[in-house]
């Protein structure tokens, strides 16, 4: 089945279960999945895709935003071209373009890079911060569905790696986040206000991030 979306043509493909409901979700390829009962029609599904275009196209721009990011090489939010050079022994970067021996020694490097930037965001941060709170250890891991967690007993705060892709100012946002959350463990209004305090456009920056 193929399905028209603002003179754009997608796949369309039907799965059907033992669903009370009928779920749609957006692979990465922009196939739209159906979920639906056996004995849905063609018919019903599209008139389900025609009553929720707007999801459609929400959910169709931010997965090629995704698909975006993936396909190119973002340091916080700036992209670079990566040349491979076997002949240089170290990495170059040369305005936008990396240079680099081998795809090992690229990735050594942006570890090493991300942890010197995170830790040195961390510390900026950290020193603006007026309440009196621990300087938390820094743990860096790529994470799902979180862009930073705070451990406020044993004191250290985790870092999603892919915000080496984002700009600066989303990294500083997750950092002022996490430590706010050394003086309220919650999201209540409190816990918001020191946010706001450090970080006043949160709201805007957080809503950058979910997208």
């Amino acid at each position: 089945m193929k399905y028209n979306l603002d003179g754009v043509e997608y796949k369309v493909d039907i799965q059907r279960k033992n669903n009370k409901n009928i779920y749609v979700r957006i692979k990465e390829d922009l196939t739209i999945q159906v979920s639906a009962r056996k004995f849905t029609t063609k018919k019903e599904i599209k008139s389900l895709l025609d009553n929720n275009q707007e999801f459609l196209r929400k959910t169709i721009s931010k997965r090629k935003k995704e698909n975006n990011k993936k396909n190119q090489f973002l340091i916080f939010g700036e992209p670079y071209e990566i040349v491979v050079m076997p002949q240089f022994k170290n990495i170059k970067m040369v305005d936008k373009v990396i240079y680099t021996p081998d795809e090992n020694k690229l990735d050594k490097w942006l570890k090493k890079e991300m942890k010197r930037i995170f830790e040195d965001r961390v510390r900026i941060n950290y020193m603006r911060f007026t309440e009196n709170i621990p300087y938390p250890e820094v743990k860096i891991r790529t994470m799902k569905t979180r862009w930073g967690v705070c451990n406020r007993k044993k004191r250290y705060i985790t870092l999603n790696s892919n915000l080496i892709k984002e700009s600066i100012d989303k990294l500083d946002y997750v950092i002022i986040h996490e430590l706010s959350h050394f003086v309220h463990f919650d999201h209540s209004k409190e816990f918001w206000a020191v946010v706001a305090k450090y970080c006043p456009k949160y709201k805007q920056i957080r809503k950058d991030l979910r997208e």
